[in-house]
């Protein structure tokens, strides 16, 4: 008994020494019978991200993946009005409500605002129950994902409890101001040229709007969407900013850059 007992203890000394010495965890370490549980103390790590070069997926950092992403988040923090264009999966919809919410967190903006035109792509889903929010809630999934990747849902309900997000129909924009807003108007091909006037003139001060769509996705029927018409337009006027993305920035599966390229 007492040999077993010194044969133990041997053992937890050697393996003692050697985590003091290598900086190791060792199984043994942590036997049954062990009262105390040594961690290494020259292991080389260090909570302090000066000495931690791994890329911190938790701190959700926003970074840009192509050249065109990278230039949109450059116009929206050096632009009050920010149009981009480009096709499917190319991040347009997920950096405005990123930004929007980054610029909520950091005190720049009061509240965001997010507006989206209920428009059914291709078939009529009929009547909605519930009240706006529930009718406007499968048009805005889309937004709603954005919003739950950046924070948690239990945020968003709370922040939208508080009026500090906002679901805004576009019928429902008319004569009012967005003062100290971030704006988000998302699927603007299936506006109008006179709803995208209507719009873009809601902005006021200290505020931001981003308006995102794809020219060459539009369910309205030909000739009707007047994102393309209202870029051109607005693209020569230095305060504003209009990015072209291209399948280049896509970011989703790579076969939706091949799709695009013959579709």
């Amino acid at each position: 008994m007492e040999a077993s007992m010194t044969k133990r203890a041997a053992i937890k000394r050697q393996t003692r020494d050697m985590s003091r010495e290598h900086g190791v965890l060792d199984s043994r370490q942590f036997m049954e019978d062990a009262k105390v549980r040594r961690l290494p103390t020259h292991a080389g790590w260090s909570p302090y991200p000066s000495n931690d070069d791994r890329d911190q997926a938790y701190l959700k950092t926003l970074k840009p993946k192509s050249d065109g992403q990278a230039e949109l988040m450059t116009a929206i923090d050096h632009h009050n009005m920010v149009l981009a264009l480009g096709p499917a999966g190319t991040g347009k919809t997920y950096l405005a409500v990123a930004k929007a919410v980054e610029a909520l967190e950091a005190g720049k903006v009061g509240r965001i605002v997010l507006s989206r035109p209920a428009v059914e792509a291709g078939e009529s889903i009929g009547f909605l129950p519930g009240d706006m929010e529930d009718k406007l809630a499968p048009y805005l999934r889309p937004l709603y994902d954005a919003l739950s990747d950046r924070l948690s849902m239990k945020r968003v309900k709370a922040l939208m409890a508080e009026g500090l997000i906002e679901i805004a129909p576009i019928g429902y924009m008319r004569g009012r101001t967005l003062n100290n807003a971030f704006i988000v108007v998302d699927e603007a091909q299936n506006c109008t040229y006179v709803q995208l006037k209507m719009l873009l003139t809601r902005l006021g001060w200290h505020s931001t709007m981003v308006v995102t769509g794809d020219p060459q996705q539009s369910d309205l029927l030909p000739g009707i969407s007047g994102l393309s018409d209202i870029a051109e337009r607005l693209a020569p006027v230095p305060e504003i900013a209009v990015v072209n993305l291209a399948e280049r920035d896509i970011v989703r599966h790579p076969l939706v850059a091949s799709m695009i390229g013959v579709l």
